[in-house]
């Protein structure tokens, strides 16, 4: 049980890696430095596309890191 709560463990944290390093970034040079908070904060700019389907999936593999080391941490 433990070998494969450390294998879950491991493939999470790849993917977690590789979905966050796809996205794209929400504030882009000095003006997004400026203003991207104020946006980001009041939801101007909604994820559509591809960002959606990477910002969930990101959120799927954190709950499942988690829930998987949670686990670990019982089962020891």
């Amino acid at each position: 049980m433990e070998a494969v709560m450390v294998t879950l463990i491991i493939l999470s944290s790849i993917a977690l890696i590789a979905l966050i390093v796809m996205q794209s970034g929400k504030s882009e040079g000095l003006a997004g430095a400026i203003s991207g908070g104020a946006e980001q904060l009041f939801g101007k700019k909604k994820a559509r596309g591809l960002d959606a389907v990477l910002q969930k999936a990101t959120i799927v593999a954190s709950v499942v890191f988690f829930v998987a080391t949670f686990a670990l941490a019982y089962i020891i």
